[in-house]
C-alpha cells in the first residue's frame, strides 16, 4: 500500500496506532486520510468467500481517525490465485456498500460483486497479477 500510494504522489507514512495503519496526504483533494488495511489470503478452495470486517474495527478506525485529524479509508486487500485486488474507499463508502451486520461487514468478492466495485467510481482499485517462478516449497532436496 505505502508504495502504491507513494508511486502516485502520497505523501503517507505507516502508522503503529490501534484502528489505522497508514496516514496519507492524497495529492489531488489534499484530504488527510486515515488508512486501515485489511487484507486476507484465500485458499483456491474458499476463493469467492467473502472477507469478514469484524464490527469493531470501524469503531477503532474512527476514533484514531478522529485524534489524527483524518477521514477514515479502509483498504481491503484480497489475495486470490494468481490475483492481488486492492479496494480503497471511505469507511463511510465500505459500509454502504457492505453494510455493518451483527458479526461485521461482508466484503463478497464474486464475479458479480467485483462488477459492482469496478462500476463504483467512489472505490479506487488496482491489482497485480501474480506469478512466483521460484519459491522454497518448489525446490526438491
Amino acid at each position: 500500500m505505502l508504495y502504491w500510494l507513494s508511486k502516485h504522489g502520497f505523501e503517507c507514512a505507516r502508522v503503529d496506532h490501534t484502528g489505522i495503519d497508514l496516514i496519507a496526504r492524497n495529492p489531488d483533494t489534499k484530504e488527510l486520510m486515515g488508512i486501515s488495511v485489511k487484507s486476507r489470503s484465500r485458499d483456491p478452495r474458499h476463493a469467492d468467500e467473502s472477507i469478514t470486517l469484524s464490527a469493531d474495527i470501524f469503531k477503532k478506525a474512527h476514533v484514531a481517525c478522529r485524534a489524527f485529524d483524518c477521514v477514515p479509508y479502509f483498504a481491503i486487500v484480497a489475495d486470490v490465485r494468481d490475483m492481488i485486488r486492492v479496494f480503497i474507499m471511505t469507511m463511510e463508502h465500505l459500509l454502504q456498500v457492505s453494510p455493518l451486520r451483527k458479526h461485521g461487514a461482508y466484503w463478497k468478492i464474486t464475479k458479480p460483486y467485483l462488477s459492482q466495485y469496478y462500476a463504483d467510481p467512489e472505490i479506487m482499485i488496482f491489482e497485480f497479477k501474480t506469478n512466483t517462478h521460484r519459491w522454497w516449497d518448489d525446490r526438491t532436496a
